[in-house]
């Protein structure tokens, strides 16, 4: 009944009346599995570096890009408009035209899930701003890097000891060199692992629709069961890879 609700995400009344429960009692009951979901084990890179699990064999990691460790984005969902002008403002995004919660999603080169952050109003709070705030860079190890999209220009200033692979962007009167384009093409070979993992967390469509609760910090264990779902599809069937 739980996956059902993840994949489908319909209203507790709906998801009652198809298992012959009261809503109230299918709410407690889904909330409840994911609760146990959610116990389970931790991803990888939430554990001390020296209990992390390394990669399996050297063909796991880019060939054209051997230091980086995880590839990392954001991704956002929507909400309700709050009430009241003070309680949108941290939520409102001009760009999306919406109010999105934001989290930060992890992966490593071949797209398994490493970590996901808890959610932050996606109006008040930048990409980089959250990579900051998660201390993802400084839980790396040494000589291991992260690849990310042009949202993070700037990341370098802040950690200069971290290699960090981000495409080139223009910039008014300096548009890219030919070299500098062919560059962001191989960039976005590798990068698009991450869009990928990020298109299997939408396939539950509890991830995908206007999120309905009223208590936000549902949020963040309901894209940790998620994840570990998509963790799973993924160990099974591995996402497509691109050469360089």
């Amino acid at each position: 009944m739980a996956l059902v609700w993840l994949r489908t995400y319909p209203t507790y009344e709906v998801l009652g009346f198809f298992f012959d429960l009261h809503k109230r009692n299918a709410q407690l009951n889904v909330r409840a599995a994911l609760e146990v979901l959610d116990s389970l084990d931790t991803f990888s890179f939430d554990r001390p570096g020296g209990d992390r699990k390394k990669l399996r064999s050297a063909a796991e990691v880019m060939a054209a890009f051997p230091q980086v460790r995880v590839i990392i984005d954001a991704k956002e969902q929507r909400i309700n408009r709050p009430e009241g002008f003070e309680a949108q403002k941290p939520y409102s995004s001009g760009k999306k035209k919406a109010h999105p919660l934001k989290t930060q999603v992890v992966v490593d080169p071949c797209g398994r899930i490493e970590t996901v952050s808890d959610w932050v109003p996606g109006g008040a709070n930048h990409d980089l701003t959250l990579l900051r705030r998660s201390g993802v860079l400084e839980r790396l190890g040494e000589g291991e890097g992260a690849m990310v999209d042009k949202g993070y220009v700037g990341v370098k200033t802040s950690h200069p000891g971290v290699p960090i692979v981000i495409p080139y962007k223009a910039s008014r009167g300096h548009p890219l060199t030919e070299e500098q384009v062919e560059s962001n093409r191989v960039v976005a070979r590798h990068r698009i692992v991450v869009e990928q993992t990020i298109a299997q967390l939408n396939r539950f469509t509890v991830l995908r629709q206007v999120f309905r609760g009223q208590k936000r910090e549902r949020h963040g264990e309901v894209v940790r069961v998620v994840a570990k779902l998509v963790n799973r599809r993924v160990s099974l069937k591995p996402l497509k890879t691109y050469a360089a």
